[in-house]
């Protein structure tokens, strides 16, 4: 059984790849690029990704799962939860980790609930990632925000968060991996901050820049657009080639094949090479 926490998986790592799936397929394959990069994942299932299933336990059951029967280390986390009470029953699933979303609420009241959901999570044994300064993209904030130092220095003293996602020049959902990052900034913050950095909106990044914000500092890397470009990718030309085919298995066991490949070649990036 390999399913780890993220203390253990961000110990001695240069960085961890952190992905994020709606579709079983994608679960598989991202734990199977990791198994055939031979180094630790963390396999992501996002609130939005929950409301699209109706449901948390389903889906939290499957990744469980998976990362139970894997050959490497798989942390489960839940991504973007703006919900406590969806924190509350993932833990309660035995969901490890977790991100408690409140940048879109008022600094002071963000503080306070960050602060809450930490001292239930962490009473549970959870981690829990929080976001100040928020990531193009998200909520109703515009590109260009970045995260200021001292104001995220104080927030992680005062909620005991046990790390920071971080506004750096990434955006969510972006199709062209052309955002550039402030590596300046991420080195300031990794200088300032004793908690681990996350690069959210990785997908529009590219392999030099997350190579870059690595080694500035960064040590969790959020993928979740670019893989389902991927998976979107292989099904249309599937699709394309064979328009009478109404079997899915013919048409997302490749892409399943796909999206494995490239998270294999991600992982080695962000965890620095093969095992």
């Amino acid at each position: 059984m390999s399913l780890s926490s993220m203390h253990e998986l961000l110990d001695g790592a240069r960085a961890v790849a952190a992905f994020n799936f709606i579709q079983l397929e994608v679960a598989e394959a991202i734990v199977a690029g990791a198994e055939a990069a031979g180094h630790g994942v963390v396999l992501q299932l996002s609130q939005n990704a929950v409301g699209f299933h109706g449901a948390l336990a389903p889906a939290a059951a499957a990744a469980l799962r998976i990362a139970e029967a894997s050959t490497v280390p798989v942390v489960v986390h839940l991504d973007h939860a703006t919900e406590e009470d969806l924190i509350d029953e993932a833990i309660s699933l035995g969901i490890p980790s977790v991100m408690y979303d409140g940048a879109h609420l008022p600094d002071e009241e963000n503080l306070a609930r960050t602060a809450a959901v930490v001292a239930r999570a962490h009473e549970a044994g959870v981690w829990v990632e929080a976001e100040l300064g928020e990531v193009g993209g998200k909520g109703a904030h515009v590109p260009g925000v970045r995260t200021d130092v001292e104001d995220a220095a104080a927030f992680v003293a005062a909620t005991g968060v046990d790390a920071l996602a971080v506004a750096v020049g990434s955006e969510h959902a972006m199709r062209e991996r052309s955002a550039t990052l402030d590596e300046a900034l991420i080195r300031a913050l990794a200088e300032r901050l004793r908690v681990p950095l996350v690069l959210h909106g990785s997908s529009g990044v590219s392999d030099a820049g997350i190579d870059g914000a690595i080694a500035a500092g960064m040590r969790k890397i959020n993928i979740g657009t670019h893989l389902n470009a991927v998976l979107t990718g292989v099904v249309r030309a599937e699709l394309e080639r064979d328009p009478s085919v109404i079997d899915p298995r013919k048409y997302l066991k490749p892409a399943r094949v796909a999206v494995a490949a490239e998270v294999e070649r991600l992982v080695r990036l962000i965890s620095g090479g093969a095992a």
